[in-house]
């Protein structure tokens, strides 16, 4: 996998998830390291003391073997038998070649060999060993006065056990450690994050349209004082801005009625005496009434985006039915401008009558605009389609142009965009402002707006809108 890929890989995870993975690994790396610390100490301090006491052992009862030995008891095999060798252990006794033993189960061949040679070098020595998968321990103890070597042979499978129950449990520990540090990394995530979430939270509404949406100053941490006081104060910034933007652009559009209202009633008059000019003049008279209609419409556009931005443009929402209203808006957008004479109306069954709580003149100029966009830049909508499913219904427009690619298809609707889909669909009569008053109106109303390619070739824009009446 390529350094990216792992890059990717590594973004995926959240800001959350990586404080409580680094929690969880840390207390699994710290109960770790205690546990073995706690297991190797406690299984080295279990064996010393089980060697000691086996030595000790050793010892005592190789005395008391010595003194029968050299006081010929009649039955040194009874006074094998007779030691106490505790629970688990065993005794074997070499007297010159002969053998005693306590255990059927322990005999020579249990002792290993370099146990066995280290004792008949007269040394005294122990070791660990196993049989038929028993640990072992076992003492040597020479006995050079009367030729003999006494062993004490220990079955270490109680003490095993303890060190696995003693294994498990720590085992146990350091799972519930690890849950445990990662509760508390969720914890401190959830705490940490808590500013980081309303400052998301707050950029959220204000990237909806919100900005009135500020962060508390009281309740902020001290440490992030400065971002708190540094958001708002961008905010206040922003806003104003918008808001003179806003009156910049209406006050202009404003201003500029009154001159657009002289030149269209001079496009009027001039028109009205076409038939008394020559061919050029009547050519540049067509250019300046197509030129002067499209300032019109800039100019009306303007205002209205303008009001929008303002929020002086209100809801004004009803009830209506959604094939009625789709066939009435599509008769106006005909009526005033042609766009849509050519689109076939298909209304599925479920929405010809399903009902809506909208504002119809802002469902008007969203069809409208739509109309108008595939007038000017695919040779006029094919379709108006309306479908009803789970509580949406959805009024697609479609065309047969030259389509818009995936990568355009959010840019669209920015204001005044020129993309190249812009410069393949058509020569520019649009405003470029269509198409956002059609997001705008579409996002007050509670719905969304997309594009999808056409079944036939070409660009089908589809609004969705709640049939349950819920607005922003």
């Amino acid at each position: 996998m390529s350094d990216d890929g792992r890059g990717r890989r590594r973004l995926a995870l959240g800001l959350r998830a990586r404080l409580i993975i680094i929690f969880a690994l840390g207390a699994f790396v710290l109960s770790s390291l205690m546990g073995t610390i706690a297991y190797l100490t406690t299984r080295h301090t279990l064996i010393v003391e089980q060697q000691t006491a086996l030595l000790h052992q050793g010892y005592a009862n190789a005395a008391l073997l010595r003194n029968a030995i050299a006081a010929q008891v009649p039955s040194i095999g009874a006074e094998v038998t007779s030691l106490d060798t505790g629970q688990g252990t065993s005794s074997l006794l070499d007297l010159g070649g002969r053998w005693f033993s306590t255990s059927l189960t322990i005999s020579r061949s249990s002792l290993p060999s370099a146990l066995r040679s280290n004792v008949k070098a007269g040394h005294v020595a122990y070791q660990a060993s196993s049989q038929t998968g028993r640990p072992l321990l076992s003492v040597g103890i020479p006995i050079p006065s009367v030729n003999a070597e006494y062993y004490l042979v220990d079955d270490l499978t109680s003490l095993q056990h303890t060190l696995k129950v003693l294994l498990v449990a720590l085992a146990t520990a350091g799972a519930a450690t690890t849950l445990l540090g990662a509760l508390l990394g969720l914890a401190a995530s959830r705490r940490a994050m808590r500013p980081l979430t309303e400052v998301s939270d707050a950029a959220v509404a204000i990237a909806r349209g919100d900005l009135a949406t500020r962060l508390p100053v009281d309740s902020a941490d001290p440490d992030l004082a400065g971002l708190t006081g540094s958001f708002n104060a961008m905010v206040d910034q922003l806003e104003e801005r918008i808001h003179r933007d806003a009156r910049f652009a209406s006050d202009v559009s404003h201003e500029l009625r009154s001159p657009l209202t002289t030149l269209s009633a001079a496009v009027g008059v001039l028109e009205s005496q076409r038939d008394t000019l020559d061919h050029r003049s009547a050519e540049a008279l067509d250019l300046l009434a197509a030129d002067v209609a499209r300032f019109e419409r800039l100019v009306t556009d303007l205002l209205e985006i303008s009001r929008s931005d303002a929020d002086a443009d209100d809801l004004h929402l009803d009830a209506v039915e959604v094939g009625e209203l789709v066939r009435r808006c599509v008769a106006s957008s005909v009526r005033a401008s042609g766009a849509g004479a050519s689109a076939i109306i298909k209304i599925a069954p479920p929405a010809e009558h399903s009902v809506v709580l909208v504002d119809k003149r802002r469902v008007e100029r969203i069809i409208s605009n739509l109309l108008e966009n595939a007038e000017h830049y695919a040779g006029g909508a094919t379709a108006v389609e309306v479908t009803e499913a789970r509580g949406v219904v959805e009024i697609a427009v479609e065309d047969h142009g030259a389509g818009i690619p995936p990568e355009e298809r959010i840019a669209v609707f920015d204001r005044f965009y020129r993309g190249g889909a812009a410069g393949r669909r058509g020569a520019g009569q649009g405003t470029g402002l269509g198409l956002a008053l059609v997001a705008d109106h579409v996002r007050r109303l509670g719905g969304t707006v997309h594009i999808e390619e056409a079944a036939g070739g070409g660009a089908r824009f589809v609004v969705a809108l709640p049939t349950d009446g819920a607005t922003t």
